[in-house]
């Protein structure tokens, strides 16, 4: 067996010497802490004594090419290893114990070699983990560049890490049945099939021809009410039906005067409610239209209580569904909370605002994917009816393709 004595300032620092001259199968015996220099016993610095052997008939192995680096696994691996110094030292510590004696306290032989032996299961552990970054960095390496140039793209339109490397582990599994390297044109090509097929059990939803109410809920901003003017004004103008206006977003005298406004042009009642108690009067005003959209209040809806509170106010005997407005301005962060939130109210169909307000659509995917959410139309621009259209799968991949797409 060959031993060798490390006296380092941190464990990582010589949990990098043991790799490089021991090599990866090494082991280390012992750890503790040193007082090195300094003079006339005073000044002393305080290092690290790293114990490592290795089985003699173990040669040290050759050096392998050195990968690029890449800043992303380089700062996981730092912090890993800070972890780990922390845990190391704070296991060999000793308690914080005032002496009552000059006299030293031996240390438990069998506590020594459990210490000893929880050491070498952190750096086994912090090799395995490292080796799966590794691995994960070399399957980077060995992508084409235009899987590279795809990931890239996705990961600038904010879609999810996890769909991204299914993605592209999806076309990888067809190149190597097909036995090529697919050029640029085929990666997107595929990419977008793959992606129109993942999001084809979504598509088709719109509100539905039977209800009579449909709510409409969303964070402040997202531009509720002027999605339900576009909205009314295709039923009205285009289609001919009856239809009615209810707000409880009396937080916002601007957002009532707002939704009169549009009630008056398009020649629909408006009724005003204050809470839960005044919804039996405002459905009797208006008893006569066929169909009636009801605009709530924007409020903080990361929080769950102003969810329910909001919730409250949707219960009917109507036929009727909600639909949740997010606003492709919001972070991807927010929008997956009021998600989450709302769909434990059983809210299932969305509608994006806000797409001309920005380039980036990935979020869009997320949610549709990680909640199981309905897109029923996606609105861009203030122009009432007309800046507003169904959702569309095959649209919608073009726009997250953006110019490398079909």
């Amino acid at each position: 067996m060959r031993v060798k004595r490390y006296v380092v300032s941190a464990l990582p620092e010589a949990v990098s010497l043991i790799r490089s001259e021991l090599g990866k199968d090494a082991v280390i015996l012992n750890t503790k802490e040193i007082k090195v220099g300094g003079f006339m016993g005073m000044f002393r610095k305080k290092k690290m004594e790293v114990i490592a052997a290795i089985e003699s008939n173990q040669s040290n192995p050759q050096a392998k090419p050195q990968r690029n680096p890449d800043p992303q696994v380089d700062a996981v691996v730092e912090q890993i290893l800070q972890t780990a110094q922390r845990t190391a030292t704070a296991v060999m510590e000793p308690p914080n114990v005032q002496a009552v004696s000059s006299v030293p306290i031996a240390e438990p032989q069998k506590d020594k070699i459990e210490r000893e032996q929880f050491i070498i299961d952190e750096i086994r552990d912090l090799r395995e983990y490292m080796l799966k970054l590794s691995k994960q960095q070399n399957n980077l390496i060995s992508m084409s560049e235009h899987l590279i140039a795809l990931r890239e793209h996705l990961i600038e339109q904010e879609m999810e890490l996890q769909w991204i490397e299914r993605l592209i582990q999806a076309i990888s599994d067809k190149e190597s049945e097909e036995k090529i390297v697919f050029s640029k044109e085929q990666v997107w090509e595929h990419a977008a099939e793959l992606l129109q097929e993942w999001l084809q059990p979504y598509s088709g939803s719109s509100i539905s021809s039977h209800v009579r109410v449909v709510h409409f809920v969303g964070p402040t901003g997202v531009g509720k009410t002027t999605t339900i003017a576009k909205l009314a004004a295709e039923q009205t103008i285009k289609q001919g039906r009856k239809v009615g206006f209810i707000t409880s977003d009396t937080y916002r005298i601007a957002a009532v005067d707002q939704l009169r406004t549009y009630a008056n042009i398009l020649n629909v009642p408006l009724e005003v409610v204050f809470s839960q108690m005044d919804l039996p009067r405002a459905f009797k005003q208006l008893e006569e239209r066929e169909l009636i959209y009801m605009d709530t209040a924007g409020r903080n809806f990361r929080s769950e209580l102003h969810v329910s509170e909001v919730s409250s106010l949707l219960q009917t005997t109507e036929a009727n569904e909600t639909v949740l407005v997010l606003s492709m301005t919001g972070k991807t962060k927010d929008m997956s909370a009021v998600a989450n939130h709302f769909c434990k109210y059983g809210v299932r169909k969305v509608l994006f605002t806000k797409l001309d307000e920005t380039s980036v659509y990935g979020a869009i995917f997320n949610l549709i994917m990680n909640f199981e959410l309905l897109p029923t139309y996606m609105a861009s621009g203030q122009t009432v009816p007309d800046d507003i259209e169904k959702f569309q799968v095959d649209s919608y991949v073009k726009q997250l393709l953006g110019s490398n797409g079909l």
